[in-house]
């Protein structure tokens, strides 16, 4: 089995409800041998339109903030719980989050098999740490899921909804949480080589 084949196989989901209304699965971009994998919620309107993850206005702020920690875009790979947009950008129902992980998110895992997985937002931290959670009480915490680090961060969306760069403040706080996921990034035995730029030391997203 490879990516490839199996966004093949994902393009033709029609496992839940959500395939009724997508226009296109959203499945996932970036390196197939990324060490970091970045795992959001779900599409939403321009994910739906284009097809690709993370290219909407909470995509462009995730863009600044892997740039502004000196981690290229495309040496990660990029991917949702769900693959098709949930109606009006609810968050995924439980059932429909269970369906779309067991079918093709822990394959994704398993094939890139990432070293370091980043879940964005309460929907995808709690995927991975087993419960239902506060963002705000995970985040910037690392746990271990089936032997992969894990580093809960808030989504993109809501640092949108909260733009305050003031001490303790959410962006703030992720400021401080990208730059903990590129020091222990940096420890971890290339799977590849790359050329990352070195972090500033002022928030720049």
């Amino acid at each position: 089995m490879t990516l490839e084949l199996l966004q093949a196989q994902a393009k033709a989901c029609t496992a839940c409800r959500l395939a009724e209304g997508r226009t296109q699965v959203v499945f996932g971009e970036g390196n197939p041998d990324a060490q970091l994998m970045i795992v959001g919620e779900g599409p939403g309107e321009e994910e739906d339109k284009t097809g690709r993850p993370f290219v909407g206005k909470a995509g462009q702020l995730l863009n600044r903030i892997l740039e502004a920690a000196g981690i290229p875009r495309e040496s990660v790979y990029i991917t949702n719980i769900v693959k098709c947009r949930p109606p009006g950008n609810r968050a995924p129902l439980p059932d429909e989050a269970k369906v779309c992980t067991d079918k093709w998110l822990l394959k994704q895992i398993e094939l890139i098999a990432p070293q370091i997985i980043v879940p964005l937002g309460a929907v995808a931290a709690e995927f991975f740490l087993g419960e239902k959670v506060s963002i705000t009480k995970v985040r910037g915490q690392w746990f271990e899921w089936h032997g992969i680090r894990v580093f809960p961060m808030f989504h993109p969306a809501y640092l949108l909804r909260n733009p305050s760069r003031t001490p303790g403040s959410p962006k703030h706080l992720t400021w401080l949480d990208i730059q903990e996921v590129k020091r222990v990034l940096d420890t971890l035995p290339p799977k590849e080589r790359r050329q990352v730029k070195a972090v500033s030391q002022e928030p720049l997203f």
